[in-house]
Order: structure tokens, then C-alpha cells, then sequence
């Protein structure tokens, strides 16, 4: 339990360390302010850790970001290493996060499906019932069918 909790601090300082030198301490013209931190992980043995990032911008800009993420690496792990103190700094490997377009296909999805329970509204709008408007028989009239017969 002790190691999850001491991965865990190790994996929000990489964060914090990582954001703060991409914001301020790099000079790379295409590891711009489009590029946000999401997420980090850390293994067990605090030897790798996993920097998720996003772009915001076309996939162009995406790929120069990962390309400018990849040659400031020993930078940015310089960077960690002296902020954290620890006896071997782990390596870093930086992953696009997917969940801005998980959530922009979701979005999409939620839009299609209000759009078609619009138009149901539109159209049974003006709709009656195909048989009574109660089409449920009460106690009592069972018996006075068959009374009748």
C-alpha cells in the first residue's frame, strides 16, 4: 500500500513539474499553450512513467506536439529528477489521451439521438389512439359481458 501511495506522489509531481516547465521553461515553438497535461502514471517500481497530454488544434498540431514533447524529453526529465529528489528518475513516455475525442463521439451520439426523439415528438404530436383511449378492462365489466350473452 505503502508503493501505490508513493508512486501516486510521484505521479502528480511529474504532473505538476512537467506542466510548469512545458508553460514556462521550454523554448520549442511547437510545445505551445494547446498542449495541457491530463494525466500520469507511475509503475510500481517508480522506474516509467506515463505522461498523457491533449492538443487542442487539427492533427497537424498534434504531431508537431509530439514530436516537440519527444526532443524535450530529457529535458523535461531533468526537470523531474531534480524536483523529486529520488535516487533514479523514471523514464518518461508521453501518450496522446483520447478522452477529448471519446467525449466529442459520445457528444455526437447524444446529439443524433435528441434529434430523432424530436421528431417523434413531431410526429405523434397529432396522433390519436389506434383503439380506445383505455384499452385496460375494469373489474366489473367482465361480468356485464357476460351477462348479456
Amino acid at each position: 500500500m505503502a508503493d501505490n501511495a508513493r508512486a501516486k506522489r510521484l505521479a502528480d509531481l511529474i504532473r505538476e513539474v512537467v506542466a510548469k516547465k512545458l508553460q514556462r521553461g521550454i523554448k520549442d515553438p511547437r510545445l505551445g499553450t494547446h498542449i495541457t497535461i491530463t494525466d500520469t502514471r507511475v509503475t510500481g517500481d517508480l522506474r516509467e512513467a506515463t505522461v498523457f497530454y491533449t492538443v487542442y488544434g487539427d492533427d497537424e498540431q498534434r504531431a508537431e506536439a509530439a514530436a516537440g514533447l519527444e526532443s524535450a524529453k530529457g529535458i523535461l526529465r531533468s526537470a523531474v529528477g531534480t524536483a523529486a529528489g529520488v535516487k533514479f528518475t523514471p523514464t518518461l513516455t508521453f501518450v496522446a489521451d483520447a478522452l477529448p475525442d471519446t467525449a466529442k463521439t459520445i457528444e455526437d451520439l447524444l446529439d443524433k439521438a435528441r434529434q430523432s426523439d424530436e421528431k417523434v415528438r413531431e410526429v405523434s404530436a397529432g396522433a390519436a389512439y389506434a383503439g380506445d383511449a383505455d384499452p385496460y378492462k375494469k373489474p366489473g365489466e367482465d361480468d356485464e359481458d357476460d351477462a348479456s350473452e
